[in-house]
Parts: C-alpha cells; sequence; structure tokens
C-alpha cells in the first residue's frame, strides 16, 4: 500500500513511542507485586510516549497545532491544521498487564480528521486511514462486517467507571443493546474498538464520555472501511457531544435506536 507523506511520519511516531511503551509493558508485571504499585510509573509511560510522539510529528510539521491527552494545547501557526493524540489508549489496560492498549494520532484539517493511525505494540497491528485512500490493518485492506441485523452482531461498549459517567444511563442503554444483540463486549480501549469495527471484528460500538483523542483516529478508519460513525444523536458533532455510535449503515441505524430507547416502566 502507498502512503502519503504525512502518513509516513504519522505511523513513524506511533510505532516509535510503541517501542518505549512496550518496553515499559514488560516491567508492569514486575511492578505489579510491588507495595507501591506501578501507578506512577504508568503516568511516565504515558508522558514519556506523548514526547516521542510530539516530537516526531513537530519536528516534521513545526506549525501545525497538537492537542494530546497528557499536556496543554497548542494552537500552530498553521490555522488548518491539528495533529490529536493520545499516546497510551487503554492505560487501564496498561497498568494490569492486559495487552490492549494503542497510540493513536490524528490529523485534523480544517476541522474535519483526514488521517489516522492507531498502534497496538503488543500485538504489532497498525491501522492507517487516509480520506479517499481506504483503511488498512498493516497492509490488509479493511472492511466493516456486513451483518445487517443486531441479533447476529457482536457490540462494543464502553462502561463508565468509578467517578466518571452516568451509571445508571448506560445501565438503561446495556439492558436494551444486550436484549437485541448477540453478544456485548468491553475491551478497554476506545481507539482500538474503532479499529474493531473498521476490520469487521466487532459489528458496531457505542460509548459516551469520550475524548477528541480517543476517538479522532478511530473516524476515518471507519469511514474509508466503509462504515458510519455519529454521534449518539445521530450528529456528526462527536468531540462536542463526547459520544460516538459506529457500524455499517444498517447496524448504525439500528445501534442509534436501540441505545436511546426511553427507560423500561418495568
Amino acid at each position: 500500500m502507498a502512503r502519503s507523506a504525512l502518513l509516513n511520519v504519522m505511523v513513524q511516531a506511533a510505532v516509535k513511542a510503541g517501542k518505549s511503551l512496550s518496553r515499559d509493558f514488560g516491567e508492569v508485571q514486575n511492578l505489579q507485586v510491588s507495595v507501591k504499585g506501578p501507578s506512577d510509573f504508568v503516568s511516565q509511560a504515558d508522558l514519556k510516549a506523548e514526547k516521542i510522539v510530539h516530537d516526531e510529528l513537530m519536528k516534521a510539521r513545526p506549525t501545525y497545532g497538537f492537542l494530546g491527552e497528557e499536556s496543554e494545547e497548542i494552537i500552530g501557526t498553521d490555522g488548518a491544521h491539528r495533529w490529536i493524540v493520545d499516546p497510551l489508549d487503554g492505560t487501564t489496560n496498561f497498568l494490569h498487564g492486559i495487552p490492549q492498549f494503542a497510540v493513536s494520532i490524528a490529523l485534523e484539517r480544517n476541522g474535519e480528521v483526514v488521517a489516522g493511525v492507531i498502534f497496538n505494540p503488543a500485538t504489532d497491528e497498525l491501522y492507517t486511514a487516509e480520506r479517499g485512500g481506504g483503511a488498512f490493518l498493516n497492509d490488509r485492506r479493511l472492511r466493516v462486517a456486513s451483518r445487517r441485523v443486531l441479533s447476529d452482531c457482536v457490540i462494543g461498549c464502553g462502561v463508565p467507571h468509578l467517578g466518571r459517567g452516568n451509571h445508571g444511563k448506560f445501565l438503561v442503554e446495556l439492558r436494551h443493546v444486550m436484549g437485541e444483540a448477540a453478544g456485548i463486549r468491553r475491551m478497554g480501549a476506545a481507539a482500538l474498538d474503532l479499529a474493531y469495527v473498521a476490520a469487521g471484528r466487532l459489528d458496531g460500538f457505542w460509548e459516551v464520555e469520550l475524548s477528541p483523542w480517543d476517538v479522532a483516529a478511530g473516524l476515518v478508519l471507519i469511514r474509508e472501511a466503509g462504515g458510519f460513525i455519529s454521534d449518539m444523536k445521530g450528529s456528526t458533532n462527536i468531540f462536542e457531544s463526547r459520544s460516538v455510535v459506529a457500524g455499517n449503515e444498517h447496524i448504525h441505524k439500528a445501534l442509534l435506536e436501540v441505545a436511546n430507547r426511553p427507560v423500561p416502566t418495568r
């Protein structure tokens, strides 16, 4: 597959940060048995990965803006372009030695995401997409799954944790979706969940209380894989609403309807 110069820069940054995370991930299980625990170590791994990504991207395009999870936003002099970065999506998985985490990098141009890279160094899976150029896992072209009814589908979701999100509202959404779907999965890394939808591993996905860096790269991956993605209201204001629903045309529509059903009366 041919990649643009910009996508190559993004891939190089993701892979370099991924190698750093892989080295740190190897230490996590040793730290699990310590009294202090690995939380501080993982925070440093996160910050180190973001610095690697930042330095690589800004070296290539110093005038672009930069929005990362671990640092203050940089407003670029370019005005039209912005990098959107999550250096370690799936931090809790990483913390517990679960190999489901990723580096996520997206490029936004004039308010629209035009390229995305999601890299899981634990599995050496590299997801890439550019607007108009298709979506790929390593060198294999991706298409969303073709199932048309929820009863045949495995659906991914995010589960609000301690101190985050509206637990009661989520339980209502879950009650509705689990009553219609073949299976529900919670994997703990939204960027990878969206990549899995693009790859056809998950038929659909929904989650709320997300940040731009959680979903930006996944947006272009799913669209370039032939899928549909919106917020929970069906609009494209995903960053503003902090919610996402994704799938092929049929499953996206069905998930929107089912997840938004009102609270049951009994």
